[in-house]
């Protein structure tokens, strides 16, 4: 018996709608419709941009927010203490007062490459007094974060040491500032130490506290790791302890500068002499309001800067670490 089998077409055949469509041995290929083809459309692929190009719209994309926040505000404060009866200076009435504080900050500042000398005496511009509050900061945060951060590691490797010093490091952080400012001029009995130890005994307790915390949050298995190789105390700190702890010890020193910088300030208005705080007091008791707020203005830009300044080292130790 014959046994019947498919038939292979080799040549084209006629689709259902007339056009023509080739066929192989499984079955008739349909042509896309040229209409979908028509239909379909790219976006076009964009040229590289120009690293500056890039840069320069990072930069307008992270600044241009705060610009416009800012222009609001001023624009704000213009129409609320813009007419003559109004008791507080309006933003044309700083700019114009304050003309000379704003447009000449550095008078009577001599800036070196290495050193900066004040004049005594005289007219001296915010930028001078803003320098000596600055150098004043500079020394006791500095010995605040040197002696923050081992005490801090102190009590967070010792169990003993943390209940010992714990409590009465939580007792003293809760002075105010100014309240050690009478204990500090006994022990001294000048200006400058006790505005120096007025800082650090400021910044010191957030750096101490957040330190400790860092070094009893470090992970089991990093101890055990450090057991098993048999680290000794220098590697295991720059290879264990100082990558765990860096961002809570930042954290606590940006803590810490801010407190710095809050409490400098106030030392100053209390005890006269030079620096930010004794320009603003000096500026209020001369019945100069708008001097006091262009100094409030850069009091809050210095201290945005330093906070900024802490945090870039923080990021570039933790990426070496």
């Amino acid at each position: 018996m014959a046994s019947s089998s498919p038939s292979k077409t080799s040549g084209p055949s006629a689709s259902a709608g007339g056009t023509p469509a080739s066929t192989t041995e499984l079955g008739v290929i349909v042509p896309y419709p040229e209409e979908a083809i028509a239909r379909r459309s790219f976006e076009p692929v964009a040229a590289p941009e120009h690293p500056l190009v890039r840069g320069a719209r990072s930069v307008v994309v992270s600044v241009l927010p705060t610009m416009v926040m800012i222009a609001v505000l001023l624009a704000f404060w213009q129409l609320l203490c813009g007419s003559p009866s109004a008791t507080f200076p309006s933003p044309l009435a700083v700019w114009e007062q304050s003309h000379d504080v704003i447009i000449h900050p550095f008078k009577g500042v001599d800036i070196g490459l290495t050193h900066f000398s004040i004049q005594d005496g005289g007219d001296v511009g915010i930028a001078g007094h803003v320098l000596t509050s600055l150098s004043r900061v500079l020394i006791g945060y500095s010995i605040a974060a040197v002696i923050g951060v081992a005490l801090g590691i102190l009590i967070g490797q010792s169990v003993f040491a943390f209940r010992a010093l714990d409590p009465l490091f939580q007792v003293l952080r809760t002075v105010p500032p100014l309240a050690w400012l009478p204990i500090s001029l006994a022990i001294f009995q000048q200006a400058q130490p006790s505005a120096i130890f007025l800082i650090f005994i400021t910044a010191i307790w957030p750096v101490i506290l957040n330190t400790a915390a860092g070094v009893q949050t470090i992970p089991a298995a990093y101890r055990n790791v450090a057991k098993v190789l048999a680290l000794n105390p220098v590697e295991y700190f720059t290879r264990i302890m100082l990558p765990a702890t860096v961002p809570h010890m930042f954290t606590g020193l940006r803590i810490g500068v801010g407190m710095s910088w809050l409490a400098i300030v106030a030392a100053e208005m209390v005890q006269g002499g030079t620096g930010v705080g004794f320009f603003i007091w000096d500026s209020y008791n001369s019945s100069l309001l708008t001097d006091t707020i262009v100094a409030l203005i850069w009091i809050g830009m210095v201290g945005f800067t330093l906070d900024r300044i802490v945090s870039f080292a923080g990021r570039i130790i933790g990426r070496a670490g």
